[in-house]
């Protein structure tokens, strides 16, 4: 019968070259040199500790600044709206109105524990006074995945209806405001995440949900990617006279956001379009 022996294993000793790829390896995971997982080396990274502070434009004014200027005056193929969140708190509603704000963008969420505390008073306010509005989700990709998000998303504001009043849900793609640029993923994890968000999101209400972004953070963090342009929506924020160069895939813009220093609430949007076609819009 074969001798079992008792003990531990005898191990070939390793060799020294062995070891030293070894400590590289795990060097450049704690560095977070390219060439590593999308994801942190200890899982996904905290929540969110200022979501309050993060809103459309919020570290686009940051990271490439912002030059108000004048816009081009209001054409009859364009139409004024505005975009809010809790550090607008509660909005003069009818100001806008009476100012031809016709349509808003209400933020509901962040990541898959913030609720805009303010929301019910912007989204149902700006609804009341008679304007198309929709809501909008600022992603953190590090935080957890598309498709968690846009679940929380969707059950928290971010659905939609076919009444004519209400757009799709948006997605706010920007810097991050709590470390890496780009979340720490690559050109490839990042577009892997908003596929899985968009994904969901449409599965959940019927719609395609138009992206929020920069041309700069797209190329940087995106590799100027191109596959979202023929499906969603793009809403480009560039301060000044023109929506300017916008991020690969795209051939127009839906929504312009032109400034972040208006009165009464200090993001502007244009929608690129008449009246009807924004109606035409909210209806899908």
């Amino acid at each position: 019968m074969p001798v079992h022996r008792s003990g531990p294993a005898t191990r070939r000793p390793r060799s020294s070259a062995a070891l030293a790829g070894t400590f590289l390896a795990a060097a450049a995971l704690l560095a977070g040199l390219p060439g590593t997982a999308d994801a942190a080396p200890y899982g996904p990274a905290p929540e969110p500790t200022h979501p309050g502070q993060d809103w459309t434009g919020s570290q686009i004014a940051r990271h490439e600044g912002d030059a108000p200027g004048e816009a081009p005056p209001p054409t009859r193929a364009s139409v004024e709206g505005v975009d809010v969140s809790s550090h607008n708190g509660n909005v003069a509603w009818q100001t806008l109105w009476n100012s031809g704000v016709r349509f808003a963008y209400v933020k509901a969420t962040e990541s898959t524990s913030y609720t805009n505390p303010y929301f019910a008073q912007q989204y149902d306010g700006s609804y009341d006074v008679g304007m198309i509005r929709g809501a909008y989700h600022f992603a953190t990709p590090d935080t957890s995945s598309g498709a968690a998000q846009a679940n929380y998303f969707v059950d928290h504001g971010g659905g939609w209806s076919k009444d004519g009043r209400t757009l799709p849900g948006a997605l706010d793609m920007e810097y991050n405001p709590y470390g890496s640029t780009c979340y720490g993923k690559s050109p490839s994890g990042l577009v892997s995440w908003m596929k899985d968000f968009f994904a969901t999101y449409k599965a959940r209400t019927g719609r395609d949900a138009p992206v929020y972004t920069s041309t700069n953070w797209w190329k940087q963090c995106t590799g100027n990617y191109t596959g979202f342009g023929s499906v969603n929506p793009l809403w480009i924020p560039r301060y000044g006279t023109s929506a300017g160069e916008l991020p690969a895939g795209w051939d127009f813009h839906t929504i312009w956001q032109y400034t972040s220093s208006g009165t009464t609430v200090g993001d502007r949007n244009r929608f690129n379009g008449a009246y009807e076609r924004l109606k035409a819009f909210a209806n899908g």
